[in-house]
């Protein structure tokens, strides 16, 4: 009897584990559990139908499964902005439910396959939506990432990996911009959808062919080649040429999100990246950068558009 109720104060104290133990202390915590239950079955079977006991064993099963819910939850699973069925599809980015809301897919920008295969994807299927925030935007469309039925993978997540949509940048949760850009690096490297086209990344020493992009998203990869301040915007030059080449401009208001982030714009001098977003141009083509996961730094000895 005195090792029983050792082993059951032992079993209290693991409750207390880290995080990064987690999935340990989950795996302990089971054999205790039945460790302890064939000692009273064999020492004190009365006890198994005793409330107190009842009650205790509940708690610890209520509570290992909480935890393993926390410890092994799929990324991008924001709060639930509510469901409904596709009655069409409006746009590469945009869909309207039989209820009449517009939903816009947040996180990705299309290409030219992207509406395409939402139809095939979508059409006349029960979604639901997940975000951080349902405020809709001017256009009255709620921002969201959808997903079929009872499915834990995004149609955003599923698009990114058949290469048949771009990571734009606009979702800030870590975990989530991260597996999203996962998504999109693996059909990089298998060279899925659009990405089987070797122009699909710019370079950025080819301001022509940038040129051409204006008006679209795009991906660029090049070497910057100096770093400039001009009254409240920086610049990303990657040509020697300032009114001609291709830049990156960052506005004042932008910095703190880089300085947060551990990024000094200068060190990004001499360095390879690849930036993403919207081409402009007056002079040269241009991105205007407004997001931290609209740069990435690439390896000096990185092979063109492959990077994880």
């Amino acid at each position: 009897m005195p090792r029983m109720f050792s082993a059951k104060r032992n079993a209290e104290k693991t409750q207390d584990v880290s995080a990064s133990s987690l999935r340990g202390a989950l795996a302990t915590k089971r054999d205790e559990t039945s460790s302890r239950r064939t000692t009273h079955e064999i020492w004190s079977p009365r006890n198994a139908t005793f409330p107190g006991h009842v009650t205790q064993r509940l708690r610890l099963i209520v509570a290992c499964l909480v935890a393993s819910s926390s410890a092994f939850a799929s990324p991008c699973q924001f709060e639930s902005q509510g469901e409904g069925r596709v009655a069409a599809i409006v746009d590469a980015r945009s869909l309207r439910l039989d209820d009449g809301r517009e939903i816009r897919l947040s996180g990705i920008a299309p290409t030219a396959t992207t509406k395409q295969a939402l139809t095939a994807l979508l059409a006349g299927r029960d979604v639901m939506l997940r975000s951080a925030d349902d405020t809709p935007d001017r256009y009255g469309r709620q921002g969201a990432l959808v997903f079929i039925g009872e499915s834990d993978t995004s149609v955003q997540a599923m698009l990114l990996a058949r290469g048949e949509a771009m990571v734009s940048a606009e979702i800030v949760d870590k975990d989530c911009a991260a597996a999203l850009m996962a998504s999109e690096a693996a059909a990089r490297r298998q060279k899925m959808g659009s990405w089987a086209d070797p122009s699909a990344i710019k370079n950025a020493e080819s301001p022509d062919d940038i040129l051409a992009e204006i008006g679209r998203f795009a991906v660029i990869e090049g070497k910057v080649l100096s770093v400039r301040q001009a009254g409240a915007t920086t610049y990303l030059n990657f040509g020697r040429n300032w009114t001609r080449g291709f830049a990156v401009t960052i506005s004042k208001r932008t910095l703190a999100a880089f300085e947060s982030a551990g990024v000094a714009l200068k060190s990004l001098e001499n360095r390879r990246i690849r930036v993403r977003g919207w081409v402009e141009g007056n002079t040269g083509p241009r991105i205007d950068v407004r997001l931290v996961g609209q740069i990435e730094l690439l390896s000096a000895n990185e092979p063109t558009g492959v990077r994880p």
